[in-house]
């Protein structure tokens, strides 16, 4: 079971991360881009899920476009998964309390990955496999 201060850890163990907000909820960001954020779920969310409406808290992180969103998607249905407003959009949403630490830190560090710039992923470096 992950925790927001887990989140916030990883986040800004990350280069030029701040943490911010969104719509008044809290945000991480690399450069002034959003990675990773709380989404609460609205009603006409919880309407769309239905019976599959998550108990805990929902954090959003950026994907590597619709096919990165797929596979994510479908390799980790337990803990992503997605609604109709995020639909065309390159994010997923992660039950926070279902996720695993180690994929929780991959999560982050992707979502870091697709919004950071071409130098700070070249100073950066790969990503730890």
């Amino acid at each position: 079971m992950a925790t927001w201060d887990d989140v916030e850890r990883i986040a800004t163990a990350l280069p030029s991360v701040e943490e911010s907000t969104t719509w008044g909820n809290r945000c991480w960001k690399v450069a002034g881009k959003t990675f990773v954020w709380v989404r609460p779920l609205g009603k006409k969310d919880r309407a769309d899920l239905g019976d599959a409406v998550p108990d805990g808290e929902v954090m959003a992180v950026r994907v590597d476009g619709e096919g990165g969103k797929a596979d994510l998607l479908a390799a980790e249905p337990e803990v992503c998964f997605t609604i109709p407003h995020f639909d065309g959009f390159p994010a997923v949403l992660v039950r926070l309390d279902e996720v695993e630490p180690t994929l929780l830190a991959e999560l982050v560090e992707d979502a870091w990955r697709v919004q950071a710039s071409p130098k700070l992923l070249r100073d950066h470096g790969p990503r730890d496999t």
